[in-house]
């Protein structure tokens, strides 16, 4: 059995890099249904389960140290991706789709929390809130707004399942709904238009090791100035001292973005890798208390995605958007950018960078939008008896 800290955060390491070096190597079907990512944390969740560490004061610490630092330093990494300037040059027409797509979520979510209140578990409202951080982002958001509204560890395994089911089973329904593309657009009363000129992004150099040591160090750096930055803002709400600081972080990332410094390679790789540690992290603290609620919040997730299609289409006919414009745009917040680009690219070549802006805007917007979300089902969460 682990008791120190050093072999415990070894086999994290070791959990956090398994999955993604299978997915590159051997390309398994089980990848399509679960992510890399969710699989990382279901092995750590059945190694904590099995005893493999003892939780002990050393380790404890070593867990709220580690998510607490990393977890700034990732958003930053994420955010020097996302060129506002780019975004904004989608146009107001593209960016309204985006809208529409979100708000079908929200509004999807608030729905369905309404309908399962009374049989979720009594976090069910900070679950929606962390389900909807990352139905507008991704991942990293999702983490963000769990530890902020401080959802239980044991609660995210639902959450994950629910989102790479419900991905899953979308991703399917899009790419099949292509040949259904002019039926729908006769419907919708849209008018084929063609994309805006986009600028591509550069070709980016291979990260070295040296590429890599620079990113930790500055994002390490910017976590803790954000961190000593929130300790010095007015707490109220869900604006804690930690959301602020994730705030700070993202804010600095986005203003890095537009210098020369975004430049350098190595960032998304060292983002994808910080991200896979703290889900690693995060699993090794769980148990299996919450997954009872796993078959009722996926079935809850359904119906979200189910409401949010009725609602995009209702748009879509009311605002003549085209089938592919909704697709890519639910897609780059439900799915992120690894899929969003695949599904443009069916459509044409000249949607891809759309597709891969819009996914940067929900990721810079995630962390936001979940905690709105949570004030919002807080608000109309039952009582405590």
């Amino acid at each position: 059995m682990i008791q120190s800290v050093w072999p415990y955060l070894g086999l994290m390491l070791l959990a956090a890099g398994l999955f993604p070096v299978l997915e590159q190597r051997l390309r398994w079907r089980l990848f399509e249904v679960l992510p890399p990512i969710v699989l990382t944390y279901l092995l750590v969740l059945l190694l904590a389960v099995a005893g493999l560490w003892q939780s002990g004061a050393e380790i404890q610490a070593a867990q709220r140290a580690v998510v607490a630092q990393l977890l700034p330093a990732l958003l930053f990494l994420l955010m020097l991706g996302c060129d506002l300037r780019a975004i904004l040059a989608l146009g107001p027409r593209l960016l309204g789709v985006f809208a529409c797509a979100m708000a079908s979520i929200l509004l999807a979510i608030v729905l369905c929390y309404l309908l399962f209140r009374a049989w979720l578990p009594a976090e069910g409202w900070k679950m929606l809130a962390a389900l909807s951080a990352t139905w507008t982002g991704g991942s990293a958001n999702l983490l963000a707004v769990k530890q902020v509204i401080g959802l239980d560890d044991s609660a995210l395994s639902p959450v994950l399942l629910a989102d790479a089911l419900c991905y899953s089973l979308w991703v399917v329904v899009l790419f099949s709904s292509a040949p259904l593309a002019a039926r729908f657009n006769r419907w919708s009363r849209a008018a084929a238009r063609p994309a805006p000129p986009l600028r591509e992004a550069p070709a980016r150099t291979a990260a070295g090791g040296g590429d890599i040591l620079l990113w930790l160090g500055l994002g390490l750096l910017v976590a803790q100035l954000s961190q000593a930055a929130a300790v010095q803002l007015p707490a109220a709400g869900f604006l804690t001292t930690t959301s602020w600081s994730l705030l700070i972080a993202t804010a600095a990332g986005l203003a890095a973005a537009h210098t020369p410094l975004a430049q350098l390679p190595g960032a998304p790789t060292l983002a994808s890798a910080l991200l896979a540690v703290l889900v690693a992290v995060l699993g090794s603290q769980s148990s299996f208390a919450g997954i009872a609620a796993a078959p009722l919040f996926v079935l809850c997730g359904l119906c979200v995605l189910a409401v949010h299609i009725l609602l995009l289409a209702l748009a879509a006919r009311l605002f003549r958007f085209e089938l592919h414009l909704c697709g890519i745009a639910s897609l780059a917040q439900i799915g992120g950018v690894a899929s969003a680009p695949l599904l443009a690219a069916t459509y044409s070549t000249a949607l891809v960078p759309v597709a891969v802006l819009m996914a940067m805007l929900g990721l810079v917007l995630g962390t936001g939008v979940g905690l709105f979300m949570a004030s919002v089902l807080a608000a109309l969460a039952p009582a405590a008896s």
